[in-house]
């Protein structure tokens, strides 16, 4: 069991973040075991035959026996919303000692893997370690254009759709109902949130840190980091990941006609997948002010979400438009 203490300022310093580093990591769980989750069996077999020349046998190392992943690869995200190459740019200052360090703890008591081996066998070789450090992390740039990244705008809508969840259970209930309906692993008691059935024992007190939560598309189980020296970070399974790969009907858009009119309802059809204003825009051939004035409609009646990545906002029907949407499907068959 792992606890993290908190006081009083630490439930008030508790707060979110989304972090794509986290997701590229975890996500190599489910190459390695596809029994850890069947939501993810779309995308494993989408993305198996992308890996090409990458150099599967050292990603693959990255994450030990016991699932566990070495702390230096998945940094505290700096702001609610940290793009990857920002996270990833820290990794890449990781010093040597560090990264050692974190490559045995994660794997104890196993010995490294073979990839991970040769360069960590020294204890004063940092050039060895700086070299494979740098070869991880350009080899995990590659993995998350290629796994990742196309899809990380939908990822994101689940996730910030969590988070609103959560901070209305903290604002409705305080930290109990917050961790209630988390995990079956988290328990919230005697100012302590408790993670059982962990493969380490430690109590970490917050001391003011504070606590992250950040919710996960692939976590299977509340991973909080390796190390106790860590501030206290817990990655949970969010909610909603049900929802993320399944293909919703082709919808026949002539029973919406009537309700929203020609020019929303070709709109609402698009937003099965996450689009900016300008890409809806040159895809209906209209101006990308046209666009706007509908969108506000569309969300405003709760029938798109939107979600900010980087500097422009992606939108996509809502779990409300795509059941209008196949309703109509279904009923005009």
């Amino acid at each position: 069991m792992i606890s993290f203490v908190l006081g009083v300022e630490d439930l008030a310093d508790t707060r979110f973040a989304l972090s794509p580093l986290h997701e590229t990591l975890l996500s190599l769980r489910v190459l390695q075991d596809p029994g850890l989750s069947a939501l993810h069996l779309p995308w494993r077999r989408s993305v198996i035959g992308e890996l090409g020349a990458l150099d599967t046998g050292l990603l693959m190392s990255l994450v030990a026996q016991r699932r566990t992943i070495p702390d230096f690869l998945t940094p505290q995200p700096a702001g609610f919303a940290p793009g990857f190459e920002e996270q990833l740019a820290v990794v890449c200052q990781a010093p040597p000692a560090q990264v050692r360090h974190d490559l045995l703890l994660a794997h104890a008591p196993d010995p490294l893997p073979e990839a991970l081996r040769a360069a960590t066998a020294a204890d004063d070789d940092d050039a060895a370690v700086t070299g494979l450090r740098d070869t991880i992390c350009e080899l995990l740039r590659r993995y998350w254009e290629v796994a990742i990244e196309p899809m990380w705008p939908r990822m994101r809508l689940v996730l910030e759709a969590d988070m609103t969840y959560r901070a209305r259970q903290l604002a409705l209930g305080g930290a109990r109902l917050l961790f209630a309906d988390m995990h079956p692993n988290l328990r919230w008691e005697g100012g302590a949130l408790h993670i059982d059935k962990m493969i380490s024992e430690h109590r970490v007190a917050a001391s003011g840190q504070g606590l992250l939560l950040v919710p996960s598309v692939f976590a299977h189980k509340p991973a909080p980091p390796v190390s106790p020296e860590v501030p206290p970070r817990l990655v949970y399974p969010s909610r909603g990941v049900a929802t993320l790969w399944e293909q919703t009907p082709a919808a026949d858009m002539t029973a919406l006609v009537s309700l929203l009119g020609a020019s929303r309802a070709r709109l609402l059809g698009l937003l099965e997948e996450p689009l900016a204003t300008v890409e809806i825009a040159r895809r209906l051939r209209v101006t990308p002010s046209a666009v706007s004035q509908h969108l506000r409609v569309l969300h405003a009646t709760g029938l798109v979400n939107r979600a900010r990545d980087g500097r422009q906002v992606l939108y996509r029907r809502s779990a409300l438009g795509d059941q209008l949407a196949a309703r109509a499907s279904t009923t005009t068959r």
